[in-house]
């Protein structure tokens, strides 16, 4: 299925990375869905600026099962088609902020349960509401958004870092049940952006540091991932599922 015939729903996609994703899939035609717990004017604004014709705004906490459903029931009534492409990018609560996370000695498991509440939990119930729909439309694509530290741990994130590995695994395993029904699951995983909310505090020397370790010597922008979330959704991928793309300009290769 073409980006341009498709639903796509981006979730976590009132600012930061989650924009740039919609406005990368707005600019193939797509029709998208914003979905935001919060930010809702910075949705609103978005989905004014990519054309409210073809761009929905709708409110949802990834963690409530309730709440995604109702979420992609109006979606699908409001496109009269069910979403075909699923983008879970929302986080819960984190400072992106090495200095302030707690360290290996001191550190709760109520830290990594509250990210694995986020993040596994919201990923399990936006996908739990999407598979129907997208069995009834004989394809699916949903694209994780992971990230290269599980791989190159170099910040003390450890429950968020925990979460996303999970996530890889949650990728895969959902890979395996859900290919039979043309449903395919990957994931994208990022390191440091220039620039996002995560990352708006990064001195410019730990920038020109992570850069100086890549061999195409730049950090990653966001417009660059979201091009691996349309790749994942386009039909040039069609084969592939159960991936991990790391998409940092190298710092990690698998």
């Amino acid at each position: 299925m073409r980006i341009k015939d498709q639903i796509v729903l981006i979730t976590g996609a009132g600012r930061g990375l989650g924009s740039e994703i919609a406005r990368s899939f707005a600019g193939e035609s797509a029709r998208v869905v914003l979905n935001y717990r919060a930010s809702e004017e910075a949705a609103r604004q978005l989905a004014e600026e990519l054309g409210s014709d073809r761009v929905l705004a709708l409110q949802a906490d990834v963690t409530n099962a309730g709440e995604v459903a109702a979420l992609v029931k109006a979606a699908t009534e409001h496109f009269g088609s069910p979403i075909t492409t699923l983008i879970n990018n929302a986080l819960p609560d984190f400072s992106f902020n090495g200095d302030l996370r707690s360290r290996a000695e001191e550190i709760h498991f109520a830290e990594f349960n509250a990210q694995f509440t986020g993040v596994i939990g919201g990923a399990l119930n936006t996908i739990q509401a999407v598979v129907p729909g997208m069995k009834d439309a004989g394809f699916g694509s949903i694209v994780n958004v992971g990230t290269n530290l599980f791989q190159h741990p170099v910040v003390p994130y450890h429950d968020y870092t925990a979460a996303k590995a999970a996530l890889l695994a949650l990728t895969r395993t959902f890979a395996s049940d859900l290919g039979p029904a043309n449903i395919r699951v990957n994931m994208v995983s990022g390191g440091l952006l220039r620039t996002t909310d995560a990352s708006a505090a990064t001195p410019e020397a730990v920038f020109d540091l992570i850069a100086s370790g890549t061999p195409l010597r730049k950090v990653t922008t966001p417009e660059e991932f979201a091009d691996a979330a349309l790749f994942f959704a386009s039909t040039w991928s069609r084969a592939v599922t159960g991936q991990n793309l790391v998409v940092d300009g190298g710092l990690v290769m698998n």
